[in-house]
């Protein structure tokens, strides 16, 4: 039995506000991490937790269920916040993000929480998990979707890009790459510290059919993800434009804000804006 999909639009919405919600409440109880691009992801987590993927926090391990693998690990926040949302685990063990002996770590650590599918921190590796996840799942004939995420300061790597290869070669149409496409990294915008444009030309040239979206806009990114299951023969990236501290108006679009988390008086400020959107979305 794999969780329930929801398809209201609005109910999507409040459950990525609830992940902003939680992201803010744990970097400030750790005084540490990372919420430029955790907050600018909640709404793909949102929808692939609670609408894309099938999977039952009930039974992590269920075989045949789709994988979800952070490559940019730094961003675990809103993986941890999703995965409580989803049920996996309490939401109060969220405020021991970072804590000693927590299994909320700064960067996910496979087996230390459920719904965990790897250990990511080193930029660069989790692409080459998911590669060989989905290469295995192809053999054994497995019909299941491996999803991987990655910042678009990570492909800087250029391991990223040798995944890439081998994905190509073996035309891994069971595997959804989803890159954070929000312009920033710790030492500034990716424009200015290693331009990537024309990146969609550069990823088909790889093989791969492209998808730009709003990676802000639910519609956008349920309908990216709809057509990404359409595509048979060849592997799909998602290029999901974002901003950065989304939802937050003082940490929008700032690169400051890549690993800097808020204090006690900011976090305050940002849950109050967040209740007020959350007011807003439930009135409608």
């Amino acid at each position: 039995m794999t969780n329930p999909k929801m398809t209201d639009i609005k109910q999507l919405k409040l459950k990525a506000n609830a992940i902003r919600q939680d992201i803010i409440r744990m970097l400030v109880e750790a005084k540490s991490g990372h919420p430029a691009g955790s907050l600018g992801m909640a709404d793909i987590f949102a929808a692939l937790y609670f609408n894309v993927m099938d999977h039952d926090p009930k039974n992590p391990a269920l075989g045949g269920r789709d994988r979800l693998v952070l490559s940019n690990g730094h961003i675990c926040p809103v993986l941890y916040a999703a995965l409580a949302e989803s049920g996996y685990f309490p939401k109060d063990k969220l405020l021991t993000l970072r804590k000693f002996g927590s299994p909320l770590q700064g960067h996910p650590h496979y087996g230390a929480l459920p719904g965990i599918e790897n250990s990511s921190g080193p930029l660069g590796q989790g692409i080459s998990q998911a590669v060989g996840m989905a290469l295995v799942s192809k053999r054994e004939k497995k019909p299941l979707h491996v999803y991987s995420l990655l910042g678009d300061g990570e492909i800087n790597e250029g391991q990223v890009w040798e995944a890439f290869l081998l994905v190509s070669k073996f035309k891994l149409d069971n595997l959804v790459v989803i890159i954070d496409r929000n312009n920033i990294q710790i030492d500034g915008t990716s424009d200015d510290v290693l331009p990537l444009e024309p990146l969609a030309d550069k990823c088909r040239s790889f093989g791969f059919e492209v998808l730009e979206i709003d990676g802000n806009d639910m519609k956008s990114i349920l309908k990216g993800f709809e057509q990404a299951k359409k595509v048979k023969g060849k592997p799909v990236m998602i290029i999901a434009k974002t901003v950065c501290g989304n939802c937050v108006s003082f940490m929008e679009g700032k690169y400051g804000w890549h690993g800097k988390s808020p204090s006690k008086e900011e976090g305050e400020t940002a849950i109050s804006e967040l209740i007020d959107e959350q007011k807003k979305l439930e009135a409608m």
